[in-house]
């Protein structure tokens, strides 16, 4: 009797075994279910070649940013690369898995000055190159001398942002479903331009935006059009409830580079608040393994680069 016991233990704890891992299976998060844009797309042999060269493309910019009522002049830097992403830990995979990810991610910078003091800020999207769902994660941050903000997006099949600020009351944490972050947008324009959202879109405004304005992190009713002309294409954004328009301006062509944007909303506070512009455009476009040029033989790129 005591065998026949233990062996019945044993079959119940392997069934229990079998249920919460299958369990577990069906119901833990899956980056991957976020939110579909469309179903998978393949990346030409052209696009392959471009993106898989083991160089990131580097783009710099004239910058008009409108802060506290005004405009000021600074630079900004777009700077697009393939790589291998881990689901399991959200960060760069450095070692080969079956489920990394592969993605097409950002870093955009933006350096300027208000008066005496600068701002430094940077946002990091991490897009799968087949546009299978939204980016798996999200990153952005500002720093200037009053202090510093950090938000971070985890695509768990709901959009997860969490938000860290110095201003009070803005430390929040927000689900949000069914909508596209814009941050997103530069990526698609880079890997699939004709699949761009058109219409009424539910969407969640830039990180940059939303920490310079102290906005929910949250989405917003937008209208986008599209309209092409000779040589470029105009993706316009507008959102009602904030007054804001997005012009994004790229190539008609291959490798669709980005070639200016114009940002339109009411900026400064009290008196001094009014419709500004902000803008970007294009400097210099190059490629480079800027990863391996960290020598002080190198920095003369950076005047190549129109950075400096």
């Amino acid at each position: 009797m005591e065998i026949n016991n233990t062996n019945d233990l044993k079959m119940k704890n392997i069934f229990l075994f079998v249920v919460l891992l299958l369990f577990g299976m069906f119901t833990l998060p899956n980056c991957r279910q976020g939110f579909q844009l469309k179903p998978k797309y393949h990346l030409s042999e052209e696009q392959k070649m471009y993106w898989y060269e083991n160089k990131a493309e580097i783009n710099s910019y004239a910058l008009i940013q409108a802060r506290y009522g005004e405009t000021r002049k600074g630079k900004a830097v777009m700077v697009f690369v393939t790589e291998p992403f881990s689901p399991r830990s959200f960060t760069k995979a450095d070692f080969f898995k079956r489920s990394n990810i592969p993605v097409l991610k950002l870093n955009y910078t933006k350096n300027f000055e208000t008066g005496i003091y600068p701002y430094s800020m940077m946002a990091s999207t991490f897009f799968p190159v087949d546009g299978s769902s939204s980016s798996v994660k999200i990153t952005a941050s500002c720093q200037e001398w009053c202090g510093h903000t950090f938000v971070e997006m985890k695509n768990r099949g709901t959009l997860i942002f969490d938000v860290f600020s110095y201003f009070e009351g803005e430390n929040q944490r927000n689900k949000v479903r069914n909508a596209i972050p814009e941050d997103d947008i530069w990526s698609m324009i880079r890997l699939f331009p004709d699949k761009l959202p058109l219409g009424d879109v539910r969407m969640v405004p830039p990180m940059f935006y939303l920490r310079l304005m102290h906005k929910d992190t949250k989405a917003y009713n937008c209208k986008t059009t599209i309209k092409k002309e000779n040589e470029r294409t105009q993706y316009i954004l507008y959102y009602p409830e904030l007054d804001r328009k997005m012009t994004m301006v790229f190539e008609n062509n291959f490798p669709y580079r980005i070639l200016e944007w114009y940002e339109e909303y009411a900026d400064g506070f009290g008196q001094k608040a009014q419709k500004l512009i902000t803008s970007g455009k294009l400097l210099k476009s190059h490629k480079s393994a800027y990863w391996h040029q960290n020598g002080h033989q190198y920095v003369y790129l950076r005047d190549s680069l129109k950075v400096k």
